[in-house]
């Protein structure tokens, strides 16, 4: 008797846990990111400036407690080939899910457009902090999506490697 009385406690256990974690995963983390309405679309110009487009219908969701949950979606009504020739490509850009529950950002679709020319990714800002970049993708009819991209610094120094010349300095102090 004590041994099922055991098992059913240890069986509640388990399904408690596993049902706080997938709450903790998927909701409990993530903030609604209130749109400024005047930059939340910045995009890097082939100059090196950076630049707001015209963008409309902005939702995003963020959490505190990674660098690489950031998402967000929007549209624009700037045409492809302007972007093309004015702002800096992103290449290598893949989009990491994001909770079901935010559903305009689907990574799988996004990632199909990109892999299909159907959209084309640029850079936000590089080093949003460290190792980290922000990338924003446009497809062809003006849906437009921003995420987080761990660049080629981030992985040497998640990996170990020793960092390039080409890394910024990193901040280890204070946090």
């Amino acid at each position: 008797m004590t041994g099922k009385i055991l098992s059913v406690v240890i069986v509640v256990c388990a399904l408690i846990a596993g049902v706080a974690m997938y709450y903790l995963q998927v909701y409990a983390f993530y903030e609604e990111v209130t749109p400024t309405g005047v930059d939340d679309v910045q995009l890097t110009t082939v100059n090196g400036g950076v630049e707001t487009i015209f963008y409309e219908d902005f939702q995003a969701i963020d959490a505190d407690s990674s660098p690489i949950r950031y998402r967000a979606c929007f549209t624009t009504t700037t045409p492809l080939t302007t972007l093309l020739t004015t702002y800096e490509a992103y290449s290598g850009a893949a989009p990491r899910n994001a909770p079901g529950w935010f559903e305009c950002f689907d990574a799988e679709a996004i990632g199909e457009d990109i892999r299909n020319g159907r959209a084309h990714v640029f850079v936000s800002q590089r080093n949003l902090e460290f190792g980290i970049d922000r990338v924003v993708a446009v497809t062809e009819d003006g849906r437009g999506y921003i995420w987080h991209e761990v660049n080629e610094c981030g992985d040497k120094a998640y990996d170990g490697s020793p960092l390039g010349e080409d890394c910024p300095e990193r901040d280890l102090g204070g946090n």
